[in-house]
């Protein structure tokens, strides 16, 4: 029954990740695990009284630093060396807001961005508020699921982006004065940044005041 109703629909090809993508995929989870661990660290060292577990966890601190540099450094090196990867990381760069970290995390989360009109972009990474509704019973719209990780990466840069991007700005202020909650407006920031993204990345230009 699936391979007919594909075959019906004929669906569109996925591409499948490149080497590089796939290499800088694996070093952002493994980036991931260790700032967790350095939480994790950080909330331990608070509460130890044992003068040696405080050396032991210090020195634990120190190292995980230490791996995340690296990790920040393979990742960039692999970026610089495909062609294709760069140019794109320098198009996210451009965007107020957005830093080489940030960008990275973006390419390696969301690869379909530029192959997507602004809907479809804020779907994929569930941005698009969706409404409880049953009958004539209707609550509030939240977002869920999609790439969590990547709302997560853009919430600070998102906060960078309303003081340092003037449009950017004035509609997180727009949306507080009409009453909506910090946490709302500041989601609509992110989408603003994935749209911006994507149409950058679609158009091969990048951000400019008179182009955003």
């Amino acid at each position: 029954m699936l391979a007919k109703f594909g075959e019906l629909l004929e669906p569109p090809h996925s591409k499948s990740k490149s080497q590089t993508l796939v290499e800088l995929a694996e070093l952002v989870v493994a980036r991931r695990a260790l700032v967790k661990d350095k939480t994790a660290a950080k909330n331990r060292q608070h509460n130890l009284v044992s003068p040696l577990l405080k050396r032991q966890t210090n020195r634990r601190l120190k190292q995980i630093e230490a791996d995340i540099r690296v990790i920040d450094e393979v990742c960039l090196t692999l970026v610089r060396a495909d062609q294709q990867l760069y140019y794109r990381f320098n198009i996210l760069i451009s965007i107020p807001g957005l830093g080489a970290l940030t960008a990275i995390i973006m390419l390696s989360e969301m690869p379909e961005l530029g192959s997507m009109n602004k809907s479809q972009a804020a779907s994929l990474a569930s941005l698009a508020p969706i409404t409880r509704q049953s009958g004539t019973c209707k609550g509030n719209s939240s977002i869920r699921g999609g790439r969590a990780n990547l709302r997560q990466a853009l919430y600070m840069p998102a906060l960078i982006a309303i003081r340092f991007n003037q449009e950017m700005g004035t509609k997180y202020q727009a949306m507080i004065e009409k009453g909506k909650p910090a946490k709302v407006a500041i989601t609509a920031i992110i989408r603003k940044l994935i749209i911006t993204a994507n149409s950058l990345l679609r158009d091969n230009r990048k951000w400019s005041k008179i182009s955003a």
